[in-house]
């Protein structure tokens, strides 16, 4: 217990220690909080900005902005690495649990993958919405039994979250369900336009709260981009809309070094004559910005059958899972 109160004293420290935004030449506190106001909160996110941009936001000339982005470019060591150094800090990225070994497997061998967005798509009752509630149990687990000792969001843009079905899933764990819970933090996005801006309340969460979020989840991701942009003449907006989005999602789950995971909706190709014609919503877009794409579908005995359909360093394969009381198992509930 102390090495683990230790852990977290260091992560705190060095979340103190970390320079904040007033801390680089021409940004003083009335334009910091402009950038704060626009979603803009440590050095990262102002490293990355064009001079344009910035000049915009907080109202100061392009050579200003030039020098501030120079500056927080230079504290932030952005650059190339060597392979050895890569190889490294993506060894030290957590991964979380999804209950199931076979699906663990699928996977990589630990679960869902922090600093990148997995996408998990398939019809009606196929287990997406499962998959996301033990993810939001199984964070919260130490690092030895697949968590990550934090907190998870849930953004629900069709009401599928249940309180109910996260205190099943705690009470199998042997957990407290109300302590479970109270470290999962919901949001209902009423629209597309709500559903943007909580990205930007997840960063203040982080920033000023000093909240341990370690996973990120949107079920589903696309229901309110494809309810509001209807018609093949808004098609081009909505994937506009849509890939700024996504930017922001994989910016954040990069810069906080969390896990997005994500649900999306399918539909029918009609050009597909042979195979199945199931396909994912977002086109693409979606496709590009999912480090990670799997296919959930339902099996034989109540099984579920996930494919892997895209992985860069995963070669496509399936993986057999039971839904039980108490969460994602490879072997059914027992009567």
């Amino acid at each position: 217990m102390s090495k683990e109160k230790d852990k977290e004293k260091e992560e705190i420290e060095e979340k103190q220690e970390e320079p904040k935004l007033t801390s680089i030449p021409g940004i003083g506190p009335g334009i910091a909080s402009k950038l704060e106001a626009a979603g803009v909160y440590d050095l990262m996110g102002l490293a990355v900005m064009s001079p344009a941009t910035l000049s915009d936001l907080a109202g100061v000339g392009e050579a200003v902005a030039r020098k501030a982005i120079q500056a927080a470019r230079g504290m932030m060591k952005l650059g190339f690495v060597d392979g050895v150094e890569f190889d490294k800090r993506k060894a030290e990225l957590g991964f979380i649990t999804t209950g199931s070994k076979n699906l663990d497997v699928l996977m990589g061998g630990k679960g869902i993958e922090c600093g990148a967005m997995t996408e998990v798509y398939g019809g009606f009752s196929c287990g997406k919405s499962q998959l996301a509630f033990c993810l939001a149990v199984n964070v919260q687990l130490p690092k030895e039994q697949g968590g990550l000792n934090g907190k998870a969001v849930f953004i629900d843009t069709e009401g599928t979250f249940s309180p109910g079905r996260i205190k099943q899933i705690a009470e199998g764990l042997s957990a407290s369900p109300e302590k479970v819970l109270k470290n999962i933090l919901v949001a209902r996005a009423f629209n597309a336009d709500h559903q943007i801006l909580l990205i930007d309340k997840i960063t203040e969460l982080i920033k000023e709260n000093n909240e341990p979020i370690k996973l990120v989840i949107i079920d589903s991701l696309t229901a309110h981009f494809r309810a509001e942009f209807t018609g093949r003449g808004q098609l081009a907006d909505r994937q506009q809309k849509l890939n700024k989005y996504l930017h922001q999602l994989t910016r954040l789950a990069e810069q906080h070094k969390l896990a997005i995971y994500v649900t999306n909706q399918v539909m029918s190709n009609p050009a597909m004559m042979f195979g199945d014609p199931t396909t994912h919503v977002g086109g693409h877009i979606v496709g590009h910005a999912a480090k990670m794409r799997i296919y959930l579908r339902k099996g034989k005995q109540g099984s579920r059958v996930a494919k892997m359909v895209d992985s860069p360093d995963l070669p496509e394969n399936e993986a057999a899972f039971f839904v039980t009381p108490i969460g994602l198992k490879d072997e059914p509930a027992s009567e």
